[in-house]
């Protein structure tokens, strides 16, 4: 058989499975619509194991996809917050799921209000290649926390980790609860066309306007946690060490390849320099060989690869001044896919860095004369998944704060947003829409139905017909003013 048939054989299986497992879940959900405090809490704890018991596989395995993946990366921008994140909410589960109180009117005394948060049943989360553990067991955890049963489909850009995955969650879970599925893009198309009871993306802007069309033929709820161009800006009486040292972290881990990596810098016009001398000396510090060195992350595939270079091409064609941060000089074009980290000083509208996502070592740097006008600049543009401000002036902050909207903001530091268990994460607009991890995630996930209860008294039938008694005139003077 040729390949394409092969492939064709293989997604049709894949398809018919994800259909079986679809349906399987969906009936254990009705067998069991509400599962109790205990149940939740031990399945959380046996996901928690299964990523300890499995550290150095799963690290391993992320590293086999890049073909070089920092070890340490993935320790503190994946497995930490995923840990923690089943940490807290272990911590808090039982006071998330106790049902809301809420008042009741005088006019409909005695009665009790209530919110009750139910599972809403099966949940189906995308997962992308950038982060493949955090992104998959963060969602993974809200969403078992709710009580729901879970389907993950998994990038195909991570064959191993992918793989890995699927055979730990399939030794330690029911495939009616919680399934991996895997699979080219033609078996994310028919995953995301699933009537699901929650369907989580994330991924780039494009592809998340398809999977919200496909979701609306089912009227799927969706949260999209998509990208953007995340601006970060530098105040003018910011110690630029201290800028560039949170900054240069924030764009150089996983080598640019983070939907909130600073993805262009609003710079003063008199600071340029000492920016750019800056940032050659704090990566150097961090990064001082690439080609060889374990801690520099190389870039996923070779169309990816390729889509940088041709950025960097693009922005050379048209004018631009890049600069190849580069501390040893290393020849890195010989299918090491390791792209050093290039600035791109001054672009102009119509090149490509300032056009796309970069979501690679690429940092365009553009400078500006006043706040307000570095405001504006970001303010005429698609609200960003992220946005980073630098400066120590409680007022400036509070203005950047005030006159700007993002999915999420750090002060004076880069990424470390994300990874706050009590904060909700999320885009807005282009970047996306919804939120999750901690309280958050469990609101996503679950449905808050709203209970309102009579007992014996029936205080209600004194506004039964027939209208217009002197008890209905009184309640109308009281209450319609």
């Amino acid at each position: 058989m040729t390949a394409s048939v092969v492939h064709l054989t293989e997604s049709k299986k894949q398809i018919q499975q994800t259909a079986r497992i679809f349906e399987e879940q969906r009936q254990a959900f009705r067998r069991n619509p509400a599962p109790s405090l205990t149940e939740r809490k031990e399945n959380l704890k046996r996901l928690k194991r299964l990523l300890l018991a499995n550290e150095d596989r799963l690290i391993a395995a992320i590293d086999e996809d890049f073909s070089c993946r920092s070890a340490d990366e993935t320790r503190i921008a994946e497995l930490m917050p995923a840990v923690q994140g089943i940490n807290f909410a272990l911590k808090h589960l039982s006071d998330w799921m106790k049902p809301s109180k809420r008042h009741v009117s005088m006019l409909f005394q005695p009665a009790s209000n209530k919110v009750v948060y139910q599972p809403v049943g099966v949940v189906g989360i995308v997962v992308p290649w950038n982060y493949p553990m955090l992104l998959s067991i963060g969602p993974m955890t809200s969403a078992l926390a709710a009580g729901n049963r879970v389907m993950v489909k998994m990038s195909e850009y991570t064959p191993h980790f992918s793989a890995l995955l699927k055979q730990l969650i399939e030794d330690k879970f029911p495939l009616d609860l919680v399934s991996v599925i895997t699979g080219e893009a033609d078996v994310a198309a028919d995953f995301t066309a699933r009537p699901f009871d929650h369907l989580l993306f994330t991924g780039s802007t494009a592809v998340g306007r398809h999977v919200m069309r496909a979701a609306a033929e089912n009227l799927t709820p969706v949260t999209l946690e998509l990208g953007g161009k995340s601006p970060a800006i530098i105040s003018n009486d910011v110690p630029m060490r201290d800028a560039i040292e949170r900054l240069t972290f924030g764009k150089a881990v996983n080598a640019g390849q983070t939907c909130v990596a600073p993805d262009y810098v609003l710079c003063p016009a008199d600071r340029l320099q000492t920016f750019v001398d800056e940032f050659r000396t704090r990566f150097a510090d961090m990064y001082p060989t690439l080609r060889d060195n374990n801690d520099y992350t190389a870039i996923i595939n070779e169309r990816q690869y390729e889509r940088l270079v041709r950025y960097l091409d693009d922005a050379r064609s048209k004018g631009a001044k890049v600069i190849e941060v580069n501390p040893a000089a290393e020849n890195l074009g010989d299918g090491t896919r390791k792209l050093a980290m290039h600035l791109v000083l001054n672009p102009t509208e119509d090149m490509l860095v300032m056009q796309e996502e970069i979501f690679g070592p690429i940092l365009p740097v553009v400078t500006y004369g006043s706040i307000d006008q570095a405001l504006d600049f970001i303010n005429e543009r698609p609200r960003p998944l992220a946005l980073y401000y630098f400066g120590y002036d409680r007022d400036a902050q509070d203005h950047v704060i005030a006159n700007t909207h993002a999915g999420g903001m750090c002060i004076n530091d880069t990424l470390m947003h994300v990874a706050q268990d009590d904060l909700p994460f999320g885009g807005i607009g282009e970047s996306g829409m919804g939120h999750y991890h901690g309280k958050e995630g469990f609101l996503t996930f679950s449905h808050a139905k709203s209970v309102y209860g009579r007992q014996k008294i029936n205080s209600g039938r004194f506004v039964y017909p027939p209208y217009n008694t002197p008890f209905h005139k009184m309640v109308y003077r009281m209450f319609i003013r």
